[in-house]
């Protein structure tokens, strides 16, 4: 019996991670559960899955559901500590960690600490401090398992290199990293960008996923993030990955190793696949996916990513060569300039310039960055989009 915790059961990895344990099976057991704002959605896990343990963030959520859940769920308190109960529980054979932004980061901290074993869909917290968070699973003996798809077909490229889970340690037999990008609704867009609308830009061409990180693809700001996150989960330095966009999604990535060999991980785009593999680790299940038809795929492409169309992952990749906190900084400037364009106070285009704003206000720091030091970071880069937003000086950039 495997228990399991998923933290954002509501979203798309939630939703896609209980269809999955749904199918494998009375083996896979559900024993914590967390959300957000979709109460109506919960409440038909919680009564369908039964956890021990349940938790919403949202206050108003937690009033809405309060007398409502199951007689052998305990609804715990609407803050991050509960989340951070629930990550480190001790009976937790697994925690899926598929919440978006920063707020995954202290729970992912609380699992490590615990010796956990993370099946990490929330890249905010691997970009934020990824060194850091690498060097205290090996203190905690604990583990990460990438979710994302891209990030997890390179582990299983990698995942013969090593026993268990130290394939980290095993990249000197790696020349290269292809990480594939589909480049979103507008790879291949002439008009200008200037003019995108909310609803053009989570109008994604391949994946179904929640409104934040589709409007990072839209961007390619989740390509940057993706970059950081690998980097720092494979102990890869930043000339070993080469971004390319891949329109079909179906080479999700690929390992070039020394003597020329090409591993690449291959198959319909489709979120369960990489999340079974995570939850069954180290071993395969029948999934429910379709299988790939290669005389239907037929054509791949392959291009280099565009960096002046798309300047957020420019300004990713700089984050991460100037280090300290910048990574920490990008990736909540990021949330601040996603919910302001969605909510349409600001126009596509303005993402990136008003990241660019408060990057270059940031204070410069050395070294990798502390657990503090990334939550700070965080804080003060917050406070500072805002304040660009409310004077408006993200205007004058100029990227």
């Amino acid at each position: 019996m495997k228990n399991i915790v998923i933290l954002g059961s509501t979203g798309s990895i939630g939703t896609s991670s209980l269809d999955v344990i749904a199918r494998l099976g009375k083996e896979y057991r559900v024993i914590a559960l967390s959300a957000n704002n979709n109460t109506d959605l919960f409440l038909k896990q919680l009564h369908t899955f039964k956890p021990r343990f349940a938790a919403v963030l949202n206050p108003a959520s937690y009033e809405k559901i309060k007398d409502q859940v199951p007689a052998a769920t305990r609804l715990l308190p609407p803050e991050i500590e509960s989340l951070m109960f629930m990550a480190s529980l001790p009976s937790a054979d697994l925690v899926i960690n598929g919440v978006v932004g920063a707020v995954g980061f202290q729970p992912l901290v609380s699992a490590i600490k615990a010796g956990k074993t993370v099946a990490l869909a929330n890249k905010e917290p691997m970009v934020m401090a990824g060194k850091t968070l690498m060097k205290e699973c090996e203190r905690w003996e604990a583990a990460i398992l990438p979710v994302d798809s891209e990030p997890s077909a390179i582990f299983q490229c990698l995942a013969g290199l090593a026993d268990e889970y130290s394939y980290h340690r095993h990249t000197q037999d790696i020349s290269r990293v292809f990480l594939t990008a589909s480049g979103g609704p507008f790879a291949k867009r002439k008009a200008a960008l200037s003019t995108v609308t909310p609803a053009e830009a989570l109008n994604h061409p391949r994946w179904h996923m929640g409104k934040k990180i589709t409007i990072d693809s839209a961007t390619l700001m989740n390509k940057g993030f993706e970059s950081i996150e690998i980097m720092n989960l494979f102990n890869l330095p930043e000339e070993k990955v080469q971004i390319v966009i891949h329109p079909q999604s179906i080479v999700h990535s690929a390992v070039e190793f020394n003597d020329g060999a090409i591993l690449a991980q291959m198959g319909e785009p489709d979120m369960r696949v990489p999340i079974q593999y995570a939850i069954t680790y180290p071993h395969r299940a029948p999934g429910p996916v379709k299988k790939l038809n290669l005389f239907e795929a037929a054509k791949l492409e392959f291009f280099e990513p565009d960096f002046e169309r798309f300047p957020c992952l420019a300004l990713a990749l700089s984050a991460y060569r100037q280090g300290g906190i910048m990574p920490a900084v990008l990736s909540a400037a990021d949330e601040v300039a996603v919910d302001a364009f969605l909510k349409e106070q600001i126009k596509f285009t303005d993402i990136s310039k008003l990241i660019y704003t408060v990057l270059k206000g940031a204070p410069h720091t050395s070294g990798d960055t502390t657990l503090n030091q990334a939550l700070d970071a965080d804080a003060w880069a917050r406070e500072a989009a805002q304040a660009c937003l409310a004077d408006k000086t993200y205007k004058k950039a100029s990227i």
